[in-house]
């Protein structure tokens, strides 16, 4: 009768660790925190500039600043998803995101091979 506790007992434990592993595992984020070559935007830092409309709310109010992102790029060089990291308001976030989803980015990698990567990113609002 102990024999068959035990055993059940470790067949429970087994079962447990196998279940939290395969969790562990899908939460894993696809997106690297860095590779080898880091992505870079096609056009340089002044293609996402071109992109941005200072919004009229932030002029008005005199809001200057950055806005730092976190910007997901896929192994084709696309901007998947944008995250805001530290907000500056007066609809700059959004601008910057739009301003950084139009443009595309050389892919990362490591060791020849295009990877995904989460590339932080800080987008200067200055008036003239």
């Amino acid at each position: 009768m102990k024999l068959f506790s035990f055993l059940f007992i470790s067949i429970i434990f087994l079962t447990v660790i196998i279940s939290s592993n395969k969790i562990f595992a899908q939460q894993q984020d696809p997106y690297l925190p860095f590779a080898q070559v880091m992505p870079q935007p096609k056009g340089g830092l002044s293609e996402i500039y071109k992109n941005i409309t200072y919004p009229d709310l932030a002029k008005r109010d005199g809001i200057e600043g950055k806005v730092y992102l976190l910007v997901y790029i896929n192994e084709n060089g696309n901007v998947d998803k944008v995250k805001v990291i530290k907000s500056l308001g007066g609809g700059c976030d959004e601008a910057a995101i739009k301003g950084i989803k139009s443009v595309k980015f050389t892919p990362a990698e490591n060791k020849g091979v295009p990877v995904k990567v989460k590339l932080s990113l800080a987008i200067t609002f200055k008036l003239q």
